[in-house]
């Protein structure tokens, strides 16, 4: 017991760092001058989450979101809006470790279409989650930067900009990680 715990530390230290390195590279594909890109980044935590289940994925997402203030690659106004756009935000992502289990009992069962409808799943709730903590922030804190648009307008379309073509990407290369590598998710949850 004591080692699959210091695993599961391990893991979700290492994931955590992979998406803020992730996040800062200059590989992401820049949307927006004042933010908001489409990168890799939220692949290792979608990793976590389908290993280890939301427990994993949740403290992984939220690891990353205040690593994410810490190191000053935060955009935060005021310390709600911090908080929603980081700590809800990223540990929200977690819950794609919904489908954790159906994931890792279709890919012993070889039942490929089975657990890519769950992974695509999966990192839709999450990706789903964190769009709607951004769209909230983005309505309350910050408005519209186009006269004469409504704000919920202008958030919806700046948070969707970015997240469904991340949600998209996120959903293929995660799929094909574990096609490759089934066996890289049965010795965790």
């Amino acid at each position: 017991m004591n080692t699959k715990r210091t695993l599961f530390l391990v893991e979700v230290a290492i994931f955590t760092a992979l998406a803020l390195l992730l996040d800062i590279l200059p590989i992401s594909f820049k949307i927006w001058a004042q933010g908001g890109s489409v990168s890799f980044a939220m692949i290792p935590i979608f990793i976590v989450a389908f290993r280890w289940g939301i427990k994993g994925g949740l403290l992984s997402g939220f690891l990353w979101g205040v690593l994410q203030v810490a190191t000053g690659t935060a955009y935060v106004l005021v310390p709600l809006q911090g908080f929603i756009d980081y700590a809800i935000a990223f540990t929200v992502l977690g819950f794609a470790g919904v489908f954790a289990k159906k994931i890792q009992g279709a890919v012993k069962s070889g039942e490929t279409k089975t657990y890519l409808s769950y992974i695509t799943f999966g990192v839709f709730v999450g990706s789903g989650l964190r769009f709607i903590a951004h769209y909230v922030a983005g309505i309350v804190f910050f408005g519209s930067a186009v006269e004469g648009q409504p704000a919920w307008l202008y958030s919806l379309i700046y948070n969707a900009s970015y997240m469904v073509p991340s949600f998209i990407l996120s959903s293929v290369i995660v799929f094909f990680l574990f096609h490759k590598q089934p066996r890289t998710l049965m010795n965790a949850a």
